[in-house]
């Protein structure tokens, strides 16, 4: 059995109050969750507009799987994002 954890750190500029970088973590929370069957949540940079922390993960009996999913869910959100990705890691327990 093969867990993936994924870890991302974003930059949204346009955010301009925690009210907005809720609603934009939730629109992302949802939409990755709902296509990919993932489990998702926001780790770190709750009291920060412009930065998002959030960690993704999932298992399956092949890391191979784990890891073209985890991949997958990288591009979909980097085409789907009004920001960009400024780190990632993907790591395997």
């Amino acid at each position: 059995m093969f867990i993936g954890f994924l870890n991302l750190e974003i930059y949204i500029p346009y955010s301009h109050s925690l009210k907005e970088k809720r609603k934009y973590i939730k629109s992302i929370r949802d939409r990755i969750q709902k296509k990919y069957n993932v489990a998702i949540a926001e780790l770190d940079y709750q009291d920060k507009w412009q930065r998002i922390k959030i960690g993704v993960v999932t298992l399956n009996s092949h890391k191979i799987v784990v890891e073209r999913l985890l991949n997958k869910v990288i591009l979909d959100i980097e085409e789907n994002i009004e920001g960009e990705i400024i780190a990632k890691q993907i790591h395997f327990f």
